[in-house]
């Protein structure tokens, strides 16, 4: 996208290339200079094929061109073999799909891209409507201007990055001038009124962005785009990095390099958590899960840096995870376009405790849309503050106010095996109020997650069931305003991991692994040893009052067939009834008599006493 200016190059201007005759050759060396406008306009001019349709895709996509990006690439999918593409272009083709609203087309892409889950954007979309803190009404800030975006705020004034500055050299892959950095005076509505360059210290011919300020607004940190290409996979690449500069006698000064930018990598969009300790930022450094990645580093008291931390994989994707600002509140805003959006770069928020990133939260169709919304700035006490978005077709900013949303009030988790950490799909979750009365209940998906709707100042319970496992319940009660945000990890435990006499078959079948219950010849009756078994099945039983089991008796080969289906049917029964006299429910019971169809011990009629006796068995079998 425009604001892309993470991959940014010094580029040779190859509009020669423009008055000669197309050739994919002349193309492709656009393309990999990444002046994507030109190589367009020379591709479309050619014959098209596979690798022709993928370059054009990507140069209308890079430009948020998404009409005539999702035209190159649905050629590209209707006419070559899917399979022998990319997944990375199912990708691209869906996020072009959804910059137009074409959602349920979208949708069935990104469900050929990533077959594990399934797509329902306006689904999703309506989901956000009860859970989002907040309802936003933006206003677009400037109608004759393009190539603004990245507000911070300093003291009654912003900074801000723009292309406006005709001045400055041309950067080729969007055909305008290189970013400088603005500042202006908020006035009303959010306006800026008297804006002007920021100082000649500070710009330069290169790009210059993302401004962030200490709160004494004597330190700032900014993104410049090194002066030096190396070589990188193949291309000449020209790195984004973090400089830091001081505010001297009213002028900015001693601009350095941060230690952990390089020009191997980009780094970007620094923002600072409200003590100033803390340097939250965006890179594709080494230690990425894909694209970029949020990374922090502590600032020490002697102004040197800690070693960047991954944020890890609960906020970072394999794709772009970008643009993070922390607000007074201490709460983290970032654009990501790999987290379930509703299409390009959406702005989420996530809350942070002990280090611990809590899920991220869609903030909703009221700020968010199909293009890239991005470079979130809230000034959290005054419910205020802007945000950037190329939803007209180029990158612009948008002032916001922001209202609380008075259905926004939830709980949700992820259920998880207790032992293993893997998700429980299929598990029950339940909702009760402080009387017992159930509220609301859902079995969760794929992604083990649930999520309910609350009310201020209330107390709930909320229980997680599942087949084989013992129930999981937590209390919790929300504030005098409501918990838009309650986070309950419902950490499950089974009943093979719990009891040491329960066991799992290789078939997959659980049962409750104990003594025999012997019987004698012809007989069914409960002796005084077999009690003793059955005793334990009882205290078990009542011990978890949500296990439910099946008796299944065996008999030797002595008799006929029907006489011995008939005397197995009878042990059974006797031993369920021994368990329902013992105070346990009947519905909780199964049992069935298989006779001599079933032998542990398959001798025929040559087995010996011994033989016999293990064959006339009880099995004790877990139904739920």
């Amino acid at each position: 996208m425009k604001h892309n200016f993470t991959l940014i190059l010094f580029f040779i201007v190859f509009g020669a290339f423009a008055q000669e005759k197309p050739s994919e050759k002349k193309a492709d060396i656009l393309f990999k200079s990444r002046a994507y406008l030109e190589a367009s306009e020379m591709y479309e001019g050619l014959p098209k094929n596979e690798h022709i349709l993928k370059n054009l895709g990507d140069c209308y996509l890079y430009n948020s061109m998404m009409a005539k990006a999702s035209e190159a690439y649905g050629k590209l999918f209707s006419e070559y073999k899917s399979d022998s593409i990319p997944k990375e272009y199912l990708f691209r083709y869906a996020h072009a799909l959804m910059g137009t609203e074409s959602y349920e087309k979208a949708d069935s892409i990104m469900g050929l891209y990533d077959t594990s889950k399934s797509y329902n954007t306006k689904e999703f979309i309506d989901s956000l409507t009860n859970v989002v803190p907040y309802e936003y009404k933006i206003q677009f800030l400037y109608e004759n201007s393009k190539g603004d975006f990245g507000v911070a705020f300093l003291g009654e004034k912003v900074v801000f990055a723009s292309t406006r500055n005709k001045k400055r050299p041309v950067y080729t892959w969007n055909e305008e001038p290189y970013l400088d950095l603005y500042i202006g005076a908020i006035g009303d509505n959010g306006k800026l009124d008297s804006v002007q360059l920021f100082p000649d210290k500070i710009n330069t011919d290169s790009h210059e962005s993302s401004p962030a300020f200490t709160k004494d607004g004597k330190i700032m940190y900014f993104n410049r785009t090194a002066d030096k290409r190396v070589k990188i996979g193949g291309q000449k690449f020209a790195s984004v990095r973090m400089f830091k500069a001081e505010l001297v006698d009213g002028k900015w000064t001693n601009e350095q390099e941060l230690p952990f930018s390089s020009e191997k990598w980009n780094t970007e969009h620094p923002t600072l958590s409200p003590d100033g300790k803390v340097l939250y930022f965006a890179s594709d450094m080494p230690g990425s899960l894909g694209s970029f990645d949020i990374f922090y580093v502590t600032i020490n008291d002697d102004g040197s840096y800690s070693f960047p931390i991954n944020a890890g994989s609960a906020i970072n994707t394999k794709h772009r995870e970008q643009f993070p600002f922390m607000s007074e509140d201490g709460v983290l805003y970032f654009a990501s376009n790999g987290l379930k959006g509703l299409g390009g770069l959406d702005i989420f928020r996530t809350e942070i405790k002990d280090s611990i990133f809590s899920r991220p939260l869609n903030l909703g169709n009221t700020i968010n849309g199909g293009m890239d919304d991005f470079a979130y700035s809230l000034k959290a006490e005054e419910d205020m503050g802007y945000f950037s978005s190329n939803r007209e077709g180029y990158d612009n900013l948008y002032t916001f106010t922001r209202e609380d949303n008075k259905n926004k009030y939830f709980v949700e988790g992820d259920v998880k095996d207790k032992v293993s950490k893997n998700l429980l799909p299929g598990s029950k979750v339940s909702l009760y109020d402080m009387n017992g009365n159930l509220v609301d209940s859902i079995t969760v998906k794929e992604d083990g997650h649930y999520k309910f709707g609350t009310s201020p100042n209330t107390t709930y319970k909320i229980v997680a069931e599942r087949d084989f496992y013992i129930p999981f319940e937590d209390e919790f009660t929300t504030g005098e305003d409501g918990v838009f945000y309650y986070a309950i990890e419902l950490a499950m435990e089974s009943f093979v991991d719990r009891i040491p006499e329960v066991k799992m078959r290789n078939d997959g079948v659980i049962y409750i692994e104990l003594e025999n219950i012997y019987f004698d010849f012809d007989k069914w009756d409960i002796k005084p040893q077999s009690a003793t078994t059955l005793d334990f099945v009882v205290k078990l039983l009542k011990e978890y009052p949500t296990m439910e089991i099946e008796i299944n008796a065996h008999t030797d080969t002595q008799g006929t067939d029907a006489y011995n289906m008939h005397l197995s049917a009878n042990r059974a029964k006797a031993a369920v009834d021994y368990l329902a006299k013992n105070g346990i429910k009947r519905s909780r019971l199964r049992y069935n008599g298989y006779g001599e169809s079933r032998p542990l011990v398959p001798c025929g009629d040559n087995c010996s006493e011994i033989e016999h006796s293990i064959n006339r068995r009880c099995e004790f079998i877990l139904t739920k």
